[in-house]
């Protein structure tokens, strides 16, 4: 069931520093407990998520959610999930080289009184900054020592692929060196996963592709199911009331417009719970088809 939002506080290092609001969503499926952890929020110009989009019924919708159209601040949820033996985090945030707003999720693993140490598994998403930059320390080793990680073997292959960097384009190309470095401290140990694969009990990766070539959901079990989406469906406006419209933020636009329409139709029809990594007040809720399109709704 869907639980009341609670609020954490993490104390800052220093005396003089301000104190950050982290938000934590709580979701309980059965035996399986689901928190999210802000990483911070990422700053971004919008016409990296807009450009291209129809702009007078963009700015329309965008408009209905008090939000501007010349930059988006949107936050970063990185899902913890704890069934009694396990405790997994889905992505890694963006750790300190990326942007200053961001790479946070220590102080909210802090913030909940847990160490890297306890992490016992990490299924990245996809290999973006945001999502996979966090992996390694200061001294270029796995930031959890302790864990197992995992990724989609299509994903996996493409950003390790040497041609990757030449062809992804000049906007991305530091995303491209960026995750094959990362990737390739563990490429010895991590363990590759297919569409439909469990890689835990209870957990079963979903092939979402478009936003990434390889990018993966992973549907968790439960009395009611939830999908931890990644940036599959990466806001809460227009990827809600347009999936169908193409994103500047998505690698290959037309198929993650294709996913999109066909994730959120099962979704709604399902009455699945989603964790969105950009999708605020936590990321946790739920799809209700709309007029037009659909609508997320926040956990109440």
């Amino acid at each position: 069931m869907l639980t009341r939002r609670t609020l954490l506080t993490a104390t800052a290092a220093a005396a003089l520093a301000p104190r950050r609001l982290w938000a934590s969503s709580t979701l309980t499926l059965g035996s399986l407990q689901i928190d999210t952890l802000s990483d911070g929020n990422l700053v971004l110009p919008g016409d990296f998520i807009l450009g291209g989009m129809p702009q007078e019924e963009m700015q329309a919708i965008v408009a209905k959610y008090g939000l501007p159209t010349d930059q988006l601040t949107p936050p970063c949820n990185v899902t913890l999930l704890r069934d009694g033996t396990n405790t997994v985090l889905f992505d890694v945030g963006a750790g300190p080289d990326f942007q200053p707003s961001a790479g946070k999720l220590m102080e909210a693993l802090d913030a909940m009184g847990m160490s890297v140490e306890d992490i016992t598994h990490v299924l990245f998403t996809h290999g973006h900054p945001d999502h996979l930059w966090g992996l390694l320390d200061d001294f270029d080793e796995p930031m959890f020592p302790n864990a197992e990680y995992m990724i989609g073997q299509a994903e996996f292959d493409y950003w390790t692929n040497p041609d990757t960097v030449n062809s992804i384009g000049e906007a991305r190309t530091t995303f491209a060196v960026g995750a094959a470095r990362r990737l390739g401290v563990i490429a010895d140990t991590v363990r590759l996963l297919a569409d439909g694969e469990e890689p835990l009990p209870g957990v079963t990766a979903r092939l979402t592709p478009g936003h990434t070539p390889g990018h993966l959901a992973f549907e968790l079990a439960g009395p009611t199911p939830a999908m931890v989406l990644g940036d599959c469906i990466g806001n809460h406006h227009v990827a809600f009331e347009r999936p169908d419209w193409a994103s500047g933020s998505d690698q290959d636009a037309d198929l993650a417009a294709k996913t999109r329409v066909a994730l959120l139709d099962r979704l709604a029809s399902d009455g699945h719970a989603i964790i969105g990594y950009h999708l605020p007040a936590g990321g946790i809720g739920r799809v209700e088809r709309a007029d037009v399109g659909y609508r997320f709704l926040e956990d109440v």
